[in-house]
This record gives structure tokens, C-alpha cells and sequence, in this order.
């Protein structure tokens, strides 16, 4: 390209991405994104001088969104270790992978990567090639509704909260279609005691989340963050302090972590479920897992701790609101290295004779007093 076609291209480039960039600070007294790139008189998006059909759109902000997940979760792996170092006294991955082990996940995914594939003799290939990408797409799907900012989200459905239970609850299919497609005793063992403590934990955990869609009067995740500007859920008297304890329990127990982690028991279950799995398809269900450990800690900053909301200017909103998340992160975190495991039947005891019957009435008490004050916010 000559200096003359560069001089032309380099302005109306800057021209397109001014004009564009306009358009979004324009639209900045909405408090919700739009489920729709603007678009013109044709119905492509309208990008100033160049338009983009709506496909294309949603195309890049899903592969945005996507990679920064990736990303945001294979780094989370580094700040587990980390803090676990720290309560244990162990150097963790301070010295390898330096500088400060920030090149220890880089390491981690590569060697993954580069191992061999193998699948068992007498596996069922289809189901256990299968399994660990329908264990993945619903822990991705649901940070498709989780919006960081007023707008910035790639859709603050109306309906987030319901989309976010929902779609969260599918991960079971992959798991169980992994144990049973291994064709080993100690995966569909495995298998099976996943999905009777998920089923188990489920209905404590819409529970739990849908005391804030009371208070709030919304099932969209932007509503219940702005009617918490007043007052955090978290902080309402007695009804917040009970629902976000049995959240934390639940999401314990959805993301088998310490205490709840029967299924992948090392001196019963060896490696639970993923015991036949190596390479890349390990690699993709560890990131599930940890994709939907960050995703039940960015739900619960959003209904319990104000989402984006926080002193300072509004930018900060996003640091705030990954701090949050990181903060329960955490939370759930020290939970695996300070306590032990506990039975099978302690489990399901917890969960049908404690859990359940209290956010049963939680939820009730919760509906009383928004009916009562007849409004839907504290």
C-alpha cells in the first residue's frame, strides 16, 4: 500500500471508530444494553460509514467475550494457588513460572495441550468425546446474561437470573455423559453421586438467589443491581445475611468443592468422573469447572453485594464488581483448605433436612415482607 492510500485510510478510520464510539456514549443514560447492535434502514449494523450485518456483531462481541473469560479463568487457577500457599505456608508458584508465576497457567495449558489424547479401549466414543464440551458450553453460556457495568454485558436479559439457573443446571448432562461414557466403575460412580447431590443443592440454590429478585422486584441482573444502591441485599436486616450464607452453601456444593466433594473423592473415586480423561479434553473440563465456580461468584456479587457499585467515579464500577466476585472467590476458597470432607449421607442430610426447608421459608418470609411494604426494594 502506498503512502497516498495509507493517508486516505488512516482518517477514515479514525472517522469510523470516532463515529462509532459516539454512538455508544450517546446511549450512555441507558441502564441496560441494548439486545441489538443499532442498525440501519437495511437492518445492518450501522457502524458510520461501514455497516456489519447483526450475525457479525454478536459474532465479535461472543468472541470477546469468550477469550476474556478464558483468560479471566485460567488466571484464577493462579489465585487459588496462591492463597492456599499462603494458608499453608507452602512456597506454591512463586518461584516457578516467574515472575511471580504469572507464566505458571501458560504452562499449565500448554502441557495440557501437548499430552497425548487417550481414549479407553472399551469407552463409548462418541458420548466420551462428547462429554467434555456439553460440560463446557453452559459454563460459558451463562456469563452471556452477567453484565459487568450499566453497559457494559452482552445481553441483560429480563430474564438473566432465570437464564443464568437454568442454563448452570445443564452442566450436569456433560458430567454424567463423561462418567458413563469412561465405561469405568469409578467414573459413572463418581457420576452418579454428582448428580444426586447437583439435584440435591439445586432447588436450596434458586432458593436462595431468587430472595434478591424479591427485594428487587426484577429478574434482570441490572435491576437488581440499581435497587441496590440504597442499601445492599447482603446488609438487609436478617433476610440478606441468611439467603447469602445458603447461596455460599449451595454453590459449595454445586461446584463440588470442600466440604461437597464426594465425586471426586482421591482415596474412594481416585479422579472422580475425568479419571479416563487426559490432553486437551482435561484441560476443557477443569476450565468448566472453573468457569462455573466464577460464574456463581459473579451471580452472588450481583444479588448480594451490588454488582458494579461503589464509591469513586463510574469506571470504577467493573473493578468493584470483579473485586466482589474475587472476594467470594475466595471465600469459597478457604472453605477447601480449612475443612474436611464429610459423607455421602451427612451431605444429602444437609441439604433435604436443613437447607431446603430453610430457604424454603426464607423465601417465604422474604415474599411476606415485600408484600407487607408493598413495594419491591428494601
Amino acid at each position: 500500500m502506498s503512502s497516498r492510500s495509507w493517508a486516505r485510510w488512516i482518517p477514515s478510520s479514525a472517522r469510523l471508530i470516532g463515529s462509532h464510539y459516539a454512538k455508544r456514549h450517546a446511549e450512555r443514560s441507558r441502564v441496560a444494553p441494548r439486545l441489538r447492535p443499532p442498525t440501519d434502514d437495511t437492518g445492518l449494523a450501522d457502524l458510520g460509514p461501514m455497516t456489519l450485518p447483526p450475525v457479525a456483531w454478536y459474532t465479535l462481541e461472543a468472541f470477546i467475550v469468550l477469550n476474556a473469560i478464558i483468560l479471566l479463568v485460567t488466571y484464577v487457577t493462579l489465585l487459588e494457588r496462591k492463597f492456599a500457599a499462603r494458608m499453608q505456608s507452602r512456597i506454591g508458584p512463586y518461584y516457578v513460572g516467574r515472575p511471580h508465576g504469572w507464566l505458571q497457567p501458560i504452562a499449565d495449558a500448554l502441557k495440557l495441550m501437548i499430552k497425548e489424547d487417550i481414549v479407553p479401549a472399551a469407552a463409548d466414543r462418541g458420548v466420551y468425546n462428547l462429554a467434555p464440551i456439553v460440560f463446557l458450553v453452559p459454563c460459558m453460556l451463562i456469563f452471556a446474561t452477567i453484565p459487568f457495568a450499566p453497559e457494559l454485558g452482552v445481553a441483560d436479559l429480563n430474564i438473566g437470573v432465570l437464564f443464568f439457573l437454568a442454563v448452570s443446571s445443564l452442566e450436569i448432562v456433560g458430567l454424567f455423559m463423561g462418567g458413563w461414557g469412561s465405561n469405568n466403575k469409578y467414573a459413572l460412580l463418581s457420576a452418579m453421586r454428582a448428580v444426586n447431590q447437583i439435584i440435591s443443592y439445586d432447588l436450596p440454590f434458586v432458593f436462595a438467589a431468587l430472595v434478591p429478585v424479591l427485594l428487587a422486584g426484577s429478574l434482570q441482573m441490572s435491576a437488581i443491581v440499581t435497587a441496590q444502591e440504597g442499601l445492599w441485599f447482603v446488609f438487609y436486616p436478617l433476610i440478606g445475611q441468611l439467603a447469602f450464607l445458603a447461596y455460599l452453601v449451595a454453590t459449595l456444593a454445586a461446584e463440588n468443592r470442600v466440604p461437597f466433594d464426594i465425586l471426586e473423592a482421591e482415596s474412594e473415586l481416585v479422579a472422580g468422573f475425568r479419571v479416563e480423561y487426559s490432553g486437551m479434553k482435561f484441560a476443557l473440563i477443569q476450565l468448566a469447572e472453573y468457569a462455573h465456580m466464577l460464574g456463581t461468584s459473579f451471580l452472588g456479587a450481583l444479588l448480594f453485594l451490588g454488582g458494579w457499585l461503589g464509591p469513586g467515579p463510574a469506571w470504577l464500577g467493573p473493578l468493584w464488581f470483579l473485586g466482589k466476585a474475587v472476594l467470594i472467590f475466595l471465600l469459597v476458597t478457604w472453605v477447601r483448605w480449612s475443612f474436611v470432607r464429610i459423607r455421602v449421607d451427612q451431605i444429602l442430610a444437609i441439604s433435604w433436612k436443613l437447607l431446603l426447608p430453610a430457604t424454603i421459608v426464607l423465601l417465604l418470609a422474604t415474599g411476606l415482607v415485600v408484600a407487607t411494604r408493598g413495594a419491591g426494594g428494601p
